[in-house]
């Protein structure tokens, strides 16, 4: 085993560029795309691994905070090099109620695609991504792998693109 440290994935592709189009499975008979959710403000929540505890605590958050991402419109998926039946195992003891989805086979294409695949573990990294409607990104952030990023960010992206900041705290 090396001392030598990983570089990290290319990194997060950056606000104002067109969100990489994909179809992955969110069960083991069904397919998501990107595109079926053309029209509403997308969050991608890329993450390392399902039974993770940061993961966990991640995705709990934003099961929590799905309905305030709801009153923008905004649909979550969340997308790891897990499997299918793994996602089904995670999602139904946290229930979790939005799609998660496999990046598993070619592994890690979509991660690779958005500059956040970990070719030397074969995970992505924790990112996060806003995108519009149009599917251009408007915001994205690369938190460090061991720290929950919250939501806050998300919710500041989803202010902005509903064109009117929110006042008051948030969880």
């Amino acid at each position: 085993m090396s001392d030598t440290p990983h570089p990290p994935a290319s990194g997060p592709l950056e606000a104002g560029r067109p969100a990489p189009a994909f179809t992955l499975p969110a069960t083991p008979d069904q397919q998501l795309a990107l595109a079926d959710l053309r029209g509403k403000p997308v969050i991608l929540a890329f993450y390392p691994a399902d039974w993770s505890p940061v993961c966990g605590d991640q995705m709990v958050l934003y099961n929590e905070v799905l309905p305030e991402f709801h009153r923008y419109g905004a649909q979550l998926v969340g997308i790891s090099t897990d499997g299918v039946w793994c996602h089904a195992a995670f999602a139904g003891e946290r229930r979790l109620h939005f799609p998660l989805l496999s990046d598993f086979e070619p592994k890690g294409a979509v991660a690779r695609a958005y500059g956040v695949y970990r070719e030397h573990d074969g995970t992505s990294e924790r990112a996060l991504f806003v995108i519009d409607g149009e599917g251009i990104i408007r915001w994205s952030y690369l938190s460090p792998l061991g720290l929950n990023p919250g939501a806050d960010g998300i919710l500041d992206a989803l202010d902005a693109l509903a064109g009117a900041p929110q006042q008051g705290a948030r969880s």
